[in-house]
């Protein structure tokens, strides 16, 4: 079993920044590709963004593109979401996720592929 425990959620203005971050533990943290999802009220949760195992390849829902970067440390088993310029519609619950070990690459946007989850960390943005 892998454990990830988020942090960095928190309540932003509009236009500010937050910095999640995810701890891995109980797996090789490097030999897992890692995504971040997110889920506001009344709403399916959806893909943000992911990253590959060495860090090499990102991938971003368009909808987040150019304000959100995800990034990793393998030596301390933890993978990051830096958001910027936050708008209300960022306000979820955002959870970070480990791509089973079948698959590779950046281009599983869906829940399915994923193995395991942290518990989430909320977001709220004001205006």
């Amino acid at each position: 079993q892998m454990q990830l425990v988020e942090s960095g959620g928190g309540l932003v203005q509009a236009g500010g920044s937050l910095r999640l971050s995810c701890a891995a533990s109980g797996r090789t943290f490097s030999n897992y590709a890692m995504g971040w999802f997110r889920q506001a009220p009344g709403k399916e949760r959806e893909f943000v963004a992911a990253i590959s195992r060495s860090a090499a390849n990102t991938n971003y829902a368009d909808s987040v593109k150019g304000r959100f970067t995800i990034s990793r440390d393998n030596a301390k088993s933890t993978v990051y979401l830096q958001m910027n310029s936050l708008k209300r519609e960022d306000k979820a619950v955002y959870y970070c996720s480990a791509l089973d070990t079948r698959y590779t690459g950046t281009a599983y946007t869906r829940e399915r592929y994923y193995e395991y989850w942290g518990q989430g960390t909320q977001v709220t943005v004001s205006s």
